[in-house]
């Protein structure tokens, strides 16, 4: 990931999608909200485009920028929230095309040391560990008692508390699994919450994303080892199961699993993976009593470049203000046609289910 830096904004910025029409942007040009730079502090990359596309997603970006979440702030777990509250605010209203995350990298080395180091980081591992401190920091927590409309008893979920953050409310989706067990039949259930979903590749020259999905949620069967205990036949047994969604998120984040290890010999799949910008259906993938047809549109990539040993990350992120889309590279920052948002090099995926509004904050934070 270590790689020479540019002297200025005023470098040419390097085009990954092999297009010609991608524009400079230069620090002689009008700086957009939300249009900033990031600098390297020395393998941070895998930083930089997380908190890139972090950083396009405006509910997130609002909720910070109106003071909302110092109400929010549990005592003594804070710092990397008011951390990213500073930067999200640089970022959106500053007049600088580039800015430091050098404070709130700071902060949540505290929490995890490895990102303090030096090294190379996967970014979809910092991605977790940043949500999960946000929502940490402004955790609310309430009691509630509910029954799902339309379940079986089998399927009756009794909730006796649960927390809630920003980060639930717009990332958090659930997982619906039907177990049945081969021998006897019988059918029980087991949810699951998730913030990203990480999706095989079943191919290693091409797919779609649509493909990708379809694997994840196709049926399927546990025996040996991954056997389930049956209730009814008190025994282990084989089972045949199928996840669906319970709950789909604001914002869902599809992690590509472009790493592998087979045989103890890791590789990465260079698979060329074909992903709509908008309309993206995931009705078929939903529990059908709570099917409500939502489409998402595109509205992050982080991409990566290189090997297991060593490579590069880098953002495209839609800007809610131009409507554009803009590649980041640390602190190169280009608009791109939305031709050059398809990538082959594409990581994790942002989609929301919901129209972007520009960010209106009442203060700064």
């Amino acid at each position: 990931m270590k790689k020479k830096q540019p002297s200025s904004l005023d470098s040419k910025c390097t085009d990954y999608s092999d297009t010609s029409s991608v524009k400079e942007s230069s620090m002689a040009q009008q700086h957009s909200q939300g249009v900033t730079g990031l600098r390297n502090l020395g393998n941070t990359c895998y930083m930089n485009a997380i908190l890139q596309c972090l950083c396009s997603i405006t509910p997130l970006v609002e909720y910070f920028l109106s003071g909302k979440y110092i109400t929010a702030l549990q005592k003594d777990s804070g710092e990397a929230a008011t951390a990213f509250a500073y930067l999200m605010t640089d970022m959106w209203l500053g007049d600088s095309d580039c800015v430091s995350p050098e404070v709130f990298r700071s902060a949540i080395g505290k929490i995890y040391p490895t990102f303090l180091k030096r090294t190379q980081q996967d970014a979809q591992e910092f991605l977790i560990y940043v949500l999960n401190e946000l929502h940490e920091a402004l955790k609310k927590f309430h009691r509630k008692k509910t029954q799902e409309k339309g379940l079986t008893t089998k399927c009756y979920r009794k909730v006796a508390s649960s927390e809630f953050s920003i980060i639930t409310r717009l990332f958090e989706g659930q997982l619906n699994y039907d177990i049945v067990c081969l021998k006897c039949e019988n059918c029980t259930y087991k949810n699951e919450v998730f913030t990203v979903l990480s999706l095989p590749i079943p191919s290693e020259c091409e797919c779609s994303l649509q493909e990708c999905l379809g694997c994840f949620f196709q049926q399927d069967t546990l025996t040996w080892n991954n056997q389930i205990h049956c209730a009814f036949c008190e025994s282990k047994q084989d089972a045949a199961v199928r996840a669906s969604i319970a709950k789909a998120p604001k914002t869902v984040i599809f992690h590509l699993k472009r790493f592998d290890c087979q045989c103890r010999v890791k590789r990465k799949l260079r698979t060329d993976i074909h992903y709509p910008l908008n309309n993206l259906d995931l009705s078929p993938y939903i529990y059908p009593l709570f099917r409500k047809h939502p489409k998402y549109s595109l509205c992050g990539v982080v991409n990566h470049f290189g090997d297991l040993d060593g490579g590069h990350y880098t953002a495209f992120c839609k800007n809610t203000v131009s409507q554009t889309w803009y590649s980041f590279d640390d602190t190169r920052v280009c608009e791109i046609p939305d031709s050059a948002v398809q990538t082959a090099a594409a990581y994790l995926l942002f989609y929301s289910c919901q129209p972007f509004s520009i960010p209106t904050p009442k203060c700064k934070c």
